[in-house]
């Protein structure tokens, strides 16, 4: 008997029809699509990408340099991991959400052939698009994997750097990607990442009133709720830098945390969904 859809299966199945339509729309013209912007089609982040606050044009011109033009214009985060992952020759690295690909094709630029780029998608387009563009960057040392960002398929204590660029907020279950952020990291490992995050005086209900789930501002997280989720998960050392303002009251923000080199597996479960209770 196949189980009921819940409210999170459906707004999964946006956000993954968003990417598809995306990954298409680039594979078929090799430009992105007009109504594709931030993680899929939504009219306020197509104003944002046009403003610059989302997309390609959050990279400078020589870091992307020789990368194929599909995975620019697949690019639909909201700000430039690489600023802030400080990855450094041999580390392994992990995008989630990764996309068309082009936050791990720079991180395999900076890990060197002794590292190791994986990017993670649950969207069999983006990952056939990405595959494509590392194939055209002569990229070696990359791996793309098809799962959930709630359930990494890697093992316990096998990546030194996660990284993600806008895909956070638009988890239905976000305790789960912090919990599993952790559990992969080696001891010592840390996170830098980008992401949509609300200003704590902004209500879910005002954050919805302000874009779609899909358009990733009715999904963010509050800064206290960012940081309060990043310590139930077991992180130290937790950071969230507002970097610019998306729409009113909402901001891309850069988000750093650190997995103490003698912490322990922990899987710390607050409220109904294992986030504390403050968070939406």
């Amino acid at each position: 008997m196949t189980p009921p859809t819940t409210a999170s299966d459906e707004l999964r199945e946006q956000v993954r029809a968003g990417y598809a339509a995306a990954a298409v729309a680039v594979t078929s013209t090799g430009a992105q699509a007009a109504s594709a912007s931030c993680c899929g089609p939504d009219a306020a982040a197509d104003s944002m990408a046009l403003d610059g606050s989302f997309g390609a044009g959050l990279y400078a011109s020589d870091e992307v340099e020789g990368l194929p033009a599909e995975a620019l214009a697949a690019s639909l985060g909201c700000g430039n991991p690489m600023a802030v992952a400080s990855l450094k020759e041999g580390d392994r690295v992990l995008d989630l959400g990764s996309g068309g690909g082009i936050d791990v094709l720079l991180s395999a630029r900076r890990v060197g052939p002794t590292g190791r780029a994986y990017g993670l998608d649950m969207t069999e387009e983006m990952l056939a698009l990405a595959r494509s563009n590392a194939a055209k960057a002569g990229a070696i040392n990359v791996d793309f994997l098809k799962g959930q960002i709630e359930a990494i398929p890697l093992p316990a204590s096998s990546i030194n750097v996660v990284i993600s660029n806008c895909v956070v907020n638009l988890s239905t279950d976000k305790s789960a990607v912090l919990a599993e952020m952790f559990r992969v990291l080696v001891p010592g490992g840390r996170i830098g990442i980008s992401d949509v995050v609300a200003e704590d005086h902004i209500t879910p209900a005002e954050r919805a009133e302000r874009g779609s789930y899909v358009g990733c501002i009715a999904g963010a997280l509050s800064k206290s709720e960012y940081l309060e989720g990043l310590a139930a998960a077991g992180f130290t050392d937790a950071e969230v830098e507002f970097t610019h303002e998306a729409v009113p009251g909402m901001h891309g923000a850069i988000i750093r945390a650190i997995k103490r080199a003698d912490a322990p597996q922990l899987l710390a479960v607050v409220g109904q969904d294992g986030m504390p209770a403050s968070c939406c």
